[in-house]
């Protein structure tokens, strides 16, 4: 009775953890990835970056006089760089929370292991 339980424990053990490590870097990174790009659609309805890029040598409200497409290309291109530095913290922020839940195993298991 011994010689098959300890196999079968050990065995448990590996497929808890191996279904664990599944659970915790596949399955989370597909929930992740769904909720960063939901939230950067959301943010792209704001933002519209594509569709200013778009339109960045058109003129201003329809206004076809010199002024209309000098504001509108200036408009346009301020927009287009406050909308990428915005992108761009977003992307580093989620990129930053991703890489701390895929090391907090790692740094838990540390913490056991040498504390």
């Amino acid at each position: 009775m011994m010689e098959s339980t300890i196999p079968y424990l050990v065995g448990r053990v590996f497929y808890r953890a191996k279904e664990f490590l599944r659970h915790w870097y596949v399955k989370s990174a597909r929930i992740y990835s769904n909720f960063v790009l939901d939230r950067f659609e959301k943010a792209d309805k704001v933002l519209a970056w594509k569709i200013t890029a778009k339109h960045l040598f058109q003129p201003l409200y329809k206004d076809y006089s010199l002024i209309g497409y000098v504001l509108g290309f200036l408009f346009r291109s301020v927009r287009l760089v406050a909308a990428s530095v915005i992108y761009a913290v977003m992307f580093l922020v989620a990129l930053a929370l991703y890489l701390a839940w895929l090391a907090l195993p790692v740094y838990i298991v540390y913490r056991i292991i040498f504390a």
